[in-house]
């Protein structure tokens, strides 16, 4: 049943078994696993079906450093769906070398394995809709693909790691009416929880205190609640809910908010291939259901262990789309239209808007001179992207001289000193805002330099090609935009000691014996994955556990 938190009667008590905040990739998917069951499933919901300025302003907040990272209310989604009514779909599970706990990168290591998650990932990918759950290009395809590279044989990097790419999913459209038709979960939409009150002896959830914009106020009381509202305003939630734990929900040493943790992502160097292009495989693959897959270059566990460095994989990537010199009417194209692109891809598109004029006018010399690839182009985005169901995942050009630049995604090494925490400014339901204090370590960078000279190495011994970078201005290149996207993670984290850490290997909140966090705030490392899959792994295996609890 769906209802609205408007409709609700004033200052009334519900109950409720099962009471989930936050209806994005981890609240859906976990209310649906207790779809015909016994157990009563309330999901509570602050936005409604479409995105609502109002609603979406309760996200605003502030950032030490806007160049380090965007405002709080972007990459975000409250309403229902969460974030995933905006994502780009890519799937990706964390290596197994990521749960370890690795000597060269303090605060590792999980409480639990990736063998722990292996009943939940399959079933996270489904949740998904990113086919099978395989991930290594030598068995998602029949026949098996040409290699990445024709020729290339290191030891030390595997390119046979593939990524899958969700519809993508908008995960309140898909299941909104299993909701609907349940009758056992209800929906709630139009719900902000504005404070967890606790017991007197701070053991345990009492209520929770709820409240819309339209100035309705209510209760709900449940055995146990989940919070999967995501890695800022979960956090968010705890600071405030300050009752009987005065610094925050488990916040007795000053953990709650701390490692937050993005990734380290950015286009770099020049990649160039030997040989004709069918040597190349540098585009989408179409697994036999149906799913646009990509292969990415990644250094091995071993070598990782080896060198002592943090996690990173790279795909490959046209030019600087923002440098003219690229001659490309497509890339010329897009900068054009920037202003009408996501938010994240569009701030990539704004860098040297100095010479905007300038600028302008030579992206729309190459529009002009190269009219042909740009109406092909035009016309296969608007047929496998715009129109299509399952759309085509991003830009790939027609590879013409087997020329490349790096796209990096790595793992960021956790940071105490990277935090969100409250401010004395507050929003439309009088709840503190929050500012975002992203920081990263010189180790970061210095892990992804290393990884990118051992890759020079590597593929010019086989007189493959070659790869250079500028590694005095790797910084610079990686720290052009920031911090990355909306992966935001790591400040409930996840341990066996109530000293280090804010939850348990089960995600219950330490010394609260019926809160439980399902987000990617509970993940102690960042990993060079996307952390979607995750996050629904994760909140299918809470799942699980509480159902033994009942």
């Amino acid at each position: 049943m769906i209802k609205s938190g408007n409709s609700i009667e004033h200052n009334i008590v519900m109950e409720t078994d099962i009471c989930i905040i936050g209806a994005g990739a981890a609240g859906i998917p976990m209310a649906l696993e207790f779809e015909q069951t016994i157990t009563k499933v309330l999901l509570l919901e602050s936005g409604d079906f479409k995105e609502e300025k109002k609603t979406q302003d309760l996200y605003s907040g502030s950032v030490s450093n806007k160049a380090m990272h965007s405002p709080p209310d972007k990459y975000r989604q409250r309403r229902f769906g969460g974030s995933t009514t905006i994502w780009g779909g890519r799937c990706v599970p964390f290596d197994p070398i990521d749960f370890e706990k690795r000597s060269y990168i303090p605060h590792s290591g999980w409480p639990i394995n990736v063998d722990d998650l292996a009943d939940f990932y399959p079933k996270a990918n489904s949740y998904l809709e990113a086919g099978y759950y395989c991930y290594d290009a030598r068995n998602a395809f029949n026949p098996a693909p040409k290699p990445m590279f024709e020729g290339f044989s290191s030891s030390a990097f595997s390119t046979d790691g593939i990524e899958r790419f969700s519809c993508p999913t908008d995960l309140g459209k898909r299941y909104r009416n299993c909701f609907a038709q349940s009758s056992n979960i209800d929906l709630l939409l139009n719900a902000n929880v504005i404070a967890i009150e606790l017991n007197n002896l701070g053991t345990e959830v009492d209520f929770l205190q709820v409240a819309t914009l339209n100035g309705n106020a209510f209760k709900v009381k449940a055995k146990f609640y989940v919070l999967a509202m995501g890695g800022i305003e979960t956090t968010r939630l705890m600071l405030v809910s300050n009752n009987i734990h005065k610094n925050g929900i488990a916040n007795h040493n000053d953990i709650l908010g701390r490692f937050y943790m993005c990734h380290i992502a950015g286009n770099v160097g020049r990649l160039k291939i030997n040989g004709a292009t069918n040597k190349v495989q540098h585009g989408y693959e179409i697994s036999p259901e149906g799913i646009y897959c990509r292969r990415r270059i990644q250094l091995t566990a071993e070598k990782q262990k080896e060198l002592g460095v943090s996690n990173m994989v790279a795909r490959l990537h046209f030019p600087k789309i923002t440098d003219p010199s690229h001659k490309s009417g497509i890339l010329s194209g897009l900068f054009m239209a920037k202003n009408f692109v996501s938010y994240e891809y569009g701030k990539r598109l704004k860098d040297d808007e100095e010479n905007t004029l300038k600028l302008k006018a030579k992206h729309f010399l190459n529009i002009l001179t190269d009219p042909f690839n740009t109406f092909k182009f035009l016309l296969h985005w608007l047929t496998k992207r715009t129109l299509a169901e399952r759309k085509f995942p991003s830009v790939i050009l027609p590879n013409k001289s087997n020329q490349f630049s790096l796209e990096v995604h790595a793992e960021q090494i956790p940071n105490k000193n990277s935090r969100i925490y409250l401010t004395s400014e507050k929003d439309a339901l009088n709840m503190p805002k929050i500012n975002v204090d992203w920081q990263y370590l010189t180790e970061d960078v210095e892990a992804v330099k290393r990884t990118l000279k051992l890759f020079s190495e590597e593929i010019a011994k086989d007189e493959i090609g070659n790869f250079e970078f500028d590694a005095d201005n790797l910084e610079t290149e990686l720290m052009r935009f920031g911090a990355y996207g909306g992966h935001h993670i790591g400040t409930t984290r996840m341990g066996d000691d109530p000293e280090t850490s804010i939850v348990n290997k089960d995600c219950r909140v330490h010394g609260i014996s019926n809160l439980y966090v399902a987000s990617s705030s509970v993940f102690p490392t960042s990993s060079q994955a996307n952390p979607t899959l995750t996050i629904t792994a994760i909140a299918l295996k809470l799942a699980a556990h509480i159902k033994t609890m009942k």
